[in-house]
């Protein structure tokens, strides 16, 4: 007979059902924790940084460390540090930490939902698994390190961002990346969506292209793969769909490595679309169109007054033709280093930037005094074309301005070069907290 629980006071009774209702949350390359702020939210109302959480949502444990771990080169960890507490975040290679973790040298506390977003690398596999849960000869480390740490705690959820290239790459295999991503979450039992969400399709204040990855730990397999995609999953309840312009299905290998030589192999482009969704190794994908009539955030609507820009940002008489030329249109004749002569032609770039809509995509090299094709520049108050200010590109990506305040400048663009739209995963929080306080666990 199993002895029923017993609790002190009833303030033990209700720590214990708030706990059962809490999502724990490990952040894997955290930068400046934008995911952490998108789901736990930040502050109380009238705090300067208050940000309203996705759900109850709590994280705890966090990894943000920047290669090759040179003091100088921490400045994502020290600003989350700042935000989140002294002992929020861990500074280590994170390899380096789940050995520690497997030898029983470190304590990765139990949690429920893994996030992260990771850049874009080689995937693939150099040789078959030994085992039947790992994977050796990799290369890609980032991705090998997600799944490394899925495998060893078996969270309940997983949310990832990525570059919206991953389903297209490599060149010579079209596919093969995501494929053996898929791949291991399946191996993992694993039921996986995922949706390309431009930012500003949604009114967000910024044109920003990412494949958000869910997926969700499952003791069944009958999922319609197709109705999770457009009807009944996480992604599209959060971001609605207009229309289904083209779709396709088909099997992915449950072996990665099977995957690693075959998938995507002579094919032109990759048979992953902007949506899809794979559970026990059946992939629907189609491409989808965006359904939002909700409120659009402009450039307008964020920026500061000119009286309170420094004077370094404004494009100078003398600088000006510079900027002109490398937002123009051209065609020229270049020579390359080996001298072999070319005609390079590209098209304008607005300028200055209009306020009236969305942001381009936010690039790391935002910083700098330079003149630059890629760099915004605005009209601001005073009629004075400028480049953004710091405190802009944090609205720009949904933190509270000055959230990066405490570096340079050139890292706080670096920063908000690299960082997710806070907005896209607080909404898919709140999806996902809601159908956890309502059963769906």
């Amino acid at each position: 007979m199993i002895e029923a629980r017993k609790f002190d006071t009833i303030e033990d009774v209700m720590r214990e059902k708030e706990a059962d209702l809490t999502i724990r949350i490990a952040e894997m390359f955290a930068g400046v924790g934008g995911f952490r702020l998108a789901l736990d939210g930040y502050g109380k109302p009238g705090d300067e940084f208050f940000c309203e959480p996705a759900g109850d949502f709590k994280t705890v444990w966090a990894n943000q460390w920047e290669p090759p771990g040179t003091a100088p080169r921490q400045f994502a960890y020290r600003c989350y540090v700042e935000r989140f507490g002294e002992s929020s975040c861990v500074n280590e290679n994170v390899e380096d930490v789940l050995d520690q973790y497997e030898a029983g040298n470190a304590e990765i506390p139990d949690f429920d939902m893994l996030v992260g977003g990771f850049p874009c690398q080689d995937y693939s596999v150099a040789k078959p698994a030994p085992l039947a849960r790992g994977i050796e000869g990799k290369k890609g480390v980032l991705w090998w390190s997600i799944q490394r740490l899925v495998a060893l705690k078996e969270p309940r959820y997983v949310l990832l961002e990525n570059v919206d290239r991953l389903l297209k790459s490599p060149t010579k295999q079209r596919g093969r990346d995501f494929a053996i991503i898929l791949s291991c979450l399946n191996q993992l039992g694993y039921c996986v969506e995922w949706r390309v969400i431009n930012a500003a399709d949604y009114g967000m204040p910024q044109r920003r292209r990412r494949v958000f990855i869910y997926a969700e730990k499952r003791d069944d397999c009958e999922v319609d793969v197709r109705d999770r995609s457009v009807t009944s999953g996480v992604l599209v309840e959060a971001f609605p769909i207009a229309a289904i312009e083209a779709e396709d299905t088909f099997e992915i290998a449950s072996d990665p490595y099977e995957v690693s030589e075959a998938f995507g192999v002579g094919d032109k482009k990759s048979r992953f679309m902007n949506a899809g969704c794979m559970c026990a190794g059946v992939v629907w994908t189609g491409k989808v169109s965006a359904a939002y009539e909700g409120a659009r955030t402009t450039i307008a609507d964020i920026i500061v007054d000119d009286e309170l820009v420094p004077e370094e940002y404004f494009i100078t008489e003398e600088a000006l033709p510079k900027w002109e030329y490398l937002k123009g249109s051209k065609r020229e004749r270049r020579r390359a280093a080996s001298g072999y002569e070319y005609w390079y032609s590209e098209g304008p770039v607005a300028f200055p930037d209009s306020i009236d809509g969305p942001a381009r995509t936010i690039l790391t090299g935002e910083g700098g005094t330079g003149a630059s094709r890629m760099k915004h520049a605005i009209k601001g108050s005073s009629g004075r074309i400028r480049r953004l200010v710091p405190d802009e590109l944090d609205a720009l990506q949904m933190f509270p301005k000055g959230w990066t305040r405490g570096m340079s400048d050139g890292h706080r663009a670096f920063c908000m070069g690299n960082a997710l739209v806070v907005g896209v995963p607080h909404q898919i929080g709140k999806v996902i907290a809601h159908r956890f306080e309502h059963g769906d666990k």
